[in-house]
């Protein structure tokens, strides 16, 4: 029926796709990235957040910005809390930096606000080209190894040691055994590619941690969803004008304008949704979503917003269209009523899904130039502060400034933007004066 709704929504038989195919990959899609709905609370609930208002707000606030990105961008990609900025969130701003959570909400809240500007203008590619690509690889590379120290350190596989920083854990404990279940199964499914390999993962993990007591059976499995009243429109304004306010906002800014684009660019280019000349059409209006999402999920209480690489999964199954993102939100929004199975799952369940998120980050390593060390220094330094020095902030900061200084310093200053200078010049200063 050539003049049904969905098809003039959504432009079916142009993209060369049908709804049947459309939802299924919605179907796929979810099932790779909803581990989030488990992890997320878990990640914020170390932050001191409640994790049932997270794990509602999470939920809520990817149904409001996949439906922006399936109506407005028509385009089969999905949205929720991205992974790498919610550990920013709990372990380098709240438990790193002493600020408290509201002051995190308030940092994602401005941080969207300022993408909403930033889409009108159409200035978020302008601040891309600025940062050299070296830069963008390695931040990926390093969150990738923060995430996957947070994993580690969450199952007690690694602990805090007496003569050491860091030791090796109890590997007979139950929480370690569950942990390496989980990494071990899930390594065989993506093996097999498997759809939904890390989801598979977690609920196996979390059988076997309720056989061994770490966890318990929910005594409800459908339930009506938490209340979002303990983290909505907890916003803390008080502290908007610091440096350290400013620090925080530019780091969510930076690391999530490199995990949008990045993203989008590299799902349109599997699905060959890219123009003669590179560039996504109806770009803009994706970034609007992501933007959208990113504002009222910090109204709602979670963490920031952005587009899932997992949305590949959907586009390989055949999603081309936003009915593809749309059948995706559906069952976000089916989620909010199955809590109760969610919140049984203990962290060690989750710490297979983070490091296997963490590996999944380190391929853009094999793209840096190692050969040229005023590339290699700055990039080695971005990746390994930010483990070494528990802060994605930091790693930035350290790449940074040794990029530009390198740079200067061996007669290449004109390999360095403008705004490189003027943020190297803002963190050496925050150095001096802090």
């Amino acid at each position: 029926m050539e003049n049904t709704f969905l098809e003039k929504t959504f432009k079916l038989k142009e993209n060369n796709t049908s709804v049947t195919t459309e939802i299924l990959a919605g179907i796929t899609t979810f099932m790779t990235m909803s581990y989030i709905l488990a992890v997320n609370p878990l990640i914020l609930g170390d932050a001191g957040m409640d994790m049932g208002g997270v794990f509602t707000a999470t939920a809520l606030a990817s149904v409001i910005a996949i439906l922006l990105m399936a109506f407005g961008a028509n385009y089969p990609f999905a949205l929720s809390a991205g992974m790498g900025l919610n550990a920013f969130f709990a372990y380098s701003v709240v438990l790193g930096g002493g600020h408290t959570w509201q002051f995190a909400l308030t940092a994602v809240f401005l941080e969207g606000l300022i993408f909403l500007v930033m889409s009108l203008f159409k200035i978020r590619e302008a601040i891309f080209n600025a940062i050299p690509m070296t830069l963008k690889k390695a931040v990926s590379v390093g969150i990738g190894l923060f995430i996957a120290l947070i994993g580690f350190s969450n199952s007690k596989l690694i602990v805090a040691g007496e003569g050491t920083i860091v030791t090796l854990g109890n590997l007979k404990s139950p929480e370690v055994m569950v942990t390496l279940f989980g990494i071990v199964i899930t390594g065989i499914l993506l093996a097999m590619k498997f759809r939904g390999a890390i989801l598979a993962g977690i609920l196996g993990s979390t059988v076997l941690a309720i056989i061994l007591g770490v966890t318990k059976l929910p005594t409800s499995i459908v339930s009506l969803p938490p209340s979002i009243a303990p983290v909505a429109m907890k916003l803390e304004f008080t502290n908007i004008f610091t440096f350290e306010m400013l620090v925080v906002v530019f780091t969510f800014l930076f690391v999530d304008i490199f995990d949008t684009i990045g993203t989008l660019i590299g799902v349109a280019t599997k699905a060959d949704m890219l123009d003669e000349s590179g560039k996504l059409p109806r770009v803009g209006r994706a970034l609007f979503a992501d933007a959208v999402g990113t504002t009222v999920g910090a109204l709602l209480g979670t963490s920031t917003v952005t587009t899932y690489v997992e949305s590949a999964s959907g586009v390989a199954d055949g999603g081309r269209t936003g009915l593809t993102a749309l059948s995706t939100g559906f069952f976000f929004f089916l989620s909010l009523f199955f809590f109760p199975i969610f919140a049984i799952v203990p962290a060690s369940a989750t710490a297979p899904a983070l490091i296997i998120v963490g590996l999944f980050m380190m391929e853009p390593i094999k793209d840096i130039d190692f050969k040229d060390f005023t590339e290699a220094i700055p990039a080695f330094l971005t990746i390994t502060m930010m483990p070494f020095a528990y802060s994605i902030a930091e790693g930035i900061v350290f790449g940074m400034v040794s990029y530009v200084l390198l740079k200067v310093l061996t007669g290449k200053a004109k390999d360095v933007s403008i705004l490189m200078y003027i943020l190297a010049v803002i963190f050496i200063l925050k150095s001096i004066l802090t």
